[in-house]
């Protein structure tokens, strides 16, 4: 399984794939030019339970914290993490 992230000006995402299908996938849209808002994040069912979710926000704060951007969380999934996890606080906006 990897990882592969997809962007452009107004929007991204971050995508699990397993074997060339999408296992699970996490959208942002671009909020200016040094944030984003996780907008949605899927996991398929047959994957479940296996933390892919959890894998796809932290590509995305390790993204953040590359391009020195900023996280809105809006997506009721992220916001759980990001609300659990304190040391994810630096990418939070």
């Amino acid at each position: 399984m990897e990882v592969v992230h997809k962007n452009d000006e107004k929007h991204g995402s971050f995508e699990v794939v397993d074997q060339g299908k999408s296992a699970a996938q996490m959208t942002y849209t671009w909020a200016g030019p040094t944030k984003f808002i996780i907008d949605h994040t899927e996991v398929n069912e047959n994957y479940t339970g296996k933390g892919l979710g959890k894998q796809l926000l932290m590509a995305a704060v390790a993204f953040a914290r590359k391009e020195h951007l900023k996280i809105l969380p809006l997506c009721p999934f992220a916001k759980s993490v990001f609300d659990k996890e304190a040391e994810l606080a630096d990418v939070l906006f």
